[in-house]
């Protein structure tokens, strides 16, 4: 199958970084949201992130928009009949990520593969949704999606070799280091090692034994991490790691992965990390 047109549903950060990756690389791109002001914010995004690229001579003016010229924008689902692929990124909901599957099961052409840009959640449950399981399959990108250079291609109980293949290729195509996660397992490989660690830094904090600072420190110079777990807890968003350990609690049934006190804490005080300015380095300020 010949992918030239690229459909994302959802103009959020993962999304409009999605949607600008596949401009980049030469690909028309049809980006849903259910309102324009969340269209219009991810325009500003990509064009505020190409804007550094040209200042810093990595792409020229004409370049820049003619990615943004590859880029329609639409709040009705519908127009997605036009895709060759649709990649969905809302929210980490799976109520509302079967409601969209279902919609798209009945919009786009039979033979297009629907891909969930989900960090965790079951493609197997997901693909329940449409009347092409075969064709469903995970296509996670981390943020930015325009830097970040990994992406897991993730089975669902059902996904065919053909469809692992064409995602896999894809990525090649979008200039991406890819791996295939063959059992949908929660988390798949990424999230399953940096949550454990995130519950333990935060235990550690709570404990007394460091400081929010000391343990990124530690961490970024003693293993070498680019960030350290409450730099990047903070910058994703407090709230999309707490949901992320509740799945892992309740799909595993395993204590292991439960959310420590402190971070349930902050998210009932509403403390959600970047949102609103308040994270894990001013616990105990």
């Amino acid at each position: 199958m010949s992918i030239q047109t690229i459909g994302v549903v959802g103009a959020g950060s993962m999304g409009s970084g999605i949607a600008n990756l596949a401009a980049l690389n030469g690909f028309h791109v049809i980006l849903r949201d259910i309102e324009d002001r969340f269209l219009d914010g991810a325009l500003s995004r990509m064009e505020k992130f190409m804007s550094k690229s040209v200042e810093r001579g990595k792409m020229t003016e004409e370049q820049k928009q003619e990615t943004l010229a590859r880029i329609q924008t639409t709040t009705n689902l519908e127009e997605m009949k036009d895709a060759d692929i649709v990649i969905e990124a809302v929210l980490e909901d799976m109520a509302l990520k079967k409601e969209v599957f279902s919609l798209l099961d009945e919009i786009t052409r039979a033979d297009v593969i629907l891909a969930t840009n989900t960090s965790s959640m079951s493609i197997t449950e997901i693909a329940s949704a449409t009347k092409r399981p075969d064709r469903v399959a995970g296509m996670h990108f981390f943020n930015p999606a325009q830097l970040m250079k990994l992406v897991e291609v993730v089975r669902g109980f059902e996904t065919s070799a053909e469809t692992v293949e064409s995602l896999k290729a894809l990525s090649t195509r979008l200039k991406k280091e890819v791996v295939e996660v063959k059992k949908d397992s929660p988390g798949f490989i990424v999230n399953r090692v940096m949550i454990p660690q995130f519950i333990e830094a935060i235990r550690l904090l709570e404990e007394g034994v460091a400081t929010a600072e000391d343990i990124d420190k530690a961490v970024k110079f003693g293993l070498n991490y680019p960030m350290g777990p409450f730099e990047l807890q903070d910058f994703a968003g407090i709230d999309i790691g707490y949901y992320v350990m509740e799945y892992f609690q309740k799909e595993f049934n395993d204590s292991r992965f439960s959310p420590p006190l402190l971070i349930k804490q902050m998210m009932r005080a509403g403390r959600h990390g970047k949102k609103t300015g308040a994270g894990f380095y001013d616990y105990n300020k």
